[in-house]
């Protein structure tokens, strides 16, 4: 069984918002990487639609777009994306899949299905996700910028503190630092 790994950027007051983060070449390599190494993709619909409307344009080189920005759309066009959606159907954009009926069951399914673990990328689908308990491990790329406004992490509240125990913190250029936890046991 893999694992699911909620990865996202965020501000250091918190903010997901993807325009508040540093956009360069390390933090796309770091996000390759981080793919290349999961087997599927898992996102709500909005973040879903988000990616659609931009990622397949840069793989088919329709956009201009850097090397690694380029590399990350091609191997992204390529990996199994899975998406949560109780408004929409039908995801026509290359290797997506529609995960419907009860959201526990689904889930675990597909981490059952992908040995290679799962990346989520969907903070509200996190949230719904972390009350199940089905995350398993978090890592966040963590940039050197206060926002002052939301969305924020976990803004819709958890019933509970998780307790987490750090796996390794990893400082980039950018002075963003990848912060990788799991799940305390407990």
């Amino acid at each position: 069984m893999g694992i699911l790994t909620f990865s996202l950027n965020v501000t250091l007051d918190g903010c997901v918002d993807h325009r508040e983060g540093v956009a360069d070449d390390e933090t796309h390599a770091f996000f390759t990487r981080l793919m290349d190494e999961s087997g599927a993709m898992l996102w709500g619909r909005v973040t879903y639609e988000m990616m659609e409307s931009y990622w397949p344009a840069v793989a088919r080189g329709d956009v201009e777009a850097p090397p690694a920005t380029r590399e990350w759309a091609v191997k992204l066009e390529a990996k199994p994306k899975y998406v949560v959606s109780s408004t929409r159907t039908r995801f026509p954009w290359t290797n997506s899949h529609h995960i419907d009926g009860d959201l526990r069951t689904g889930v675990q399914q597909l981490k059952d299905a992908t040995p290679a673990g799962v990346l989520l990328g969907s903070g509200r689908l996190a949230v719904a996700l972390d009350r199940l308990d089905l995350i398993d491990e978090y890592l966040f790329l963590v940039h050197p910028r206060i926002a002052g406004h939301g969305p924020t992490l976990y803004q819709s509240g958890l019933p509970g503190t998780r307790r987490l125990e750090l796996v390794s913190a990893t400082p980039l250029r950018s002075g963003a630092v990848a912060m990788h936890y799991r799940r305390a046991p407990g």
